[in-house]
């Protein structure tokens, strides 16, 4: 079978003998990793790419200032010295749109266009990994970069009126830049959002509920007309709303981080997994710094037999190898997919 096939029928809640999972890795542990294996090309040969992903939308758009500081397309002032990169200056001081002009939906799906034919070639050509189309940051992050992180939360609760006309105009920017992809062969989205801390849902299950999910809901919609899934990345705990996920028509949750209150596997898949599918789950706050190359073998072998028999799961750390990981753990996550797969 191709990683394509693999993965389909994972995400179709079918049982294969292969587990499917991805890797990655960052760039300071890439290096020590090319320098362990002697060789630069370490990854052919010991990983299996089950994925691709050659059209990426970019929603943010950053316009360099200088060496520093860069603009992105809704007027956000970004520092870019820092890690992660920090919001310096959002465009909105008040909750209002008064005298600032919006981004339009073909500042987006500009690039779209511009970029298609070489995406659709590069699709067509591949047949052997499972084809995604990546989306990007989402509509509460959105939210967020124009009105800064505290100020938005505040607007949830103080000024619903004005939060509502931010995410509908988002809302739109995302439903049009699924349409344009609609002749493009990729088998999924995978869209950016981060809605959870440890402790679950930042602004709460109920606001969620009023505020983003019918957002979501619409985009997920314009996914499916196209015959494609809908994958969805968020960090944190957001098991509260597994439910509501479901009924909008989410097909796989990406990103999932097993320290999280209510996300260990067993559980999620008890509950779940019939329903939706997981890709993730494998612990970079936990096992992968803490534990013993053995004990992160045992773990993937764990995971791979947990959800064998009826799919619904791709296997992968919740987060990129980090760079101040030591390299015999990472040595071990190499192996333990090599040999699963």
């Amino acid at each position: 079978m191709t990683a394509r096939e693999i993965i389909t029928k994972r995400l179709n809640h079918e049982g294969t003998d292969i587990t499917p999972y991805t890797l990655s890795i960052e760039h300071d542990l890439e290096l020590r990793l090319a320098e362990y294996y002697n060789d630069t090309d370490w990854r052919n040969g010991r990983i299996r790419e089950f994925t691709c992903s050659y059209m990426n939308v970019d929603n943010q758009m950053h316009e360099p200032i200088d060496e520093i500081y860069t603009k992105d397309v809704f007027g956000a002032l970004w520092r870019m010295d820092k890690r992660p990169w920090h919001l310096e200056k959002p465009p909105l001081s008040e909750p209002s749109l008064d005298g600032y002009e919006f981004p339009t939906p073909d500042m987006f799906t500009k690039q779209i266009y511009e970029n298609k034919a070489e995406a659709i070639k590069q699709y067509e050509a591949n047949d052997e990994q499972y084809r995604i189309i990546g989306m990007g940051w989402g509509v509460f992050e959105h939210t967020w970069r124009l009105r800064g992180f505290e100020n938005n939360l505040a607007d949830m609760i103080a000024d619903e009126d004005f939060y509502t006309e931010v995410t509908e105009k988002l809302t739109n920017i995302y439903v049009e830049s699924v349409r344009a992809c609609a002749d493009i062969p990729a088998d999924a989205f995978l869209f950016g959002d981060d809605w959870g801390d440890q402790r679950g849902v930042i602004f709460g299950p109920e606001r969620w509920r009023k505020l983003i999910k019918p957002c979501w809901e619409k985009i997920y919609a314009e996914v499916h007309k196209q015959g494609k899934k809908a994958l969805q990345h968020s960090c944190g705990s957001i098991a509260e709303i597994y439910d509501d996920l479901i009924e909008i028509g989410l097909d796989c949750h990406e990103s999932v981080q097993p320290e999280a209150a209510g996300m260990a596997p067993e559980l999620i898949k008890e509950k779940w997994g019939s329903r939706i599918s997981f890709w993730g789950c494998l612990g970079s706050q936990g096992i992968l710094n803490s534990g013993t190359p053995s004990e992160i073998r045992a773990e993937i072998k764990r995971l791979a037999e947990l959800f064998k028999k009826d799919g619904g799961y791709i296997l992968a750390p919740a987060k990129p190898l980090a760079e101040n990981m030591k390299t015999e753990n990472a040595v071990a996550v190499i192996e333990a997919l090599a040999e699963i797969y």
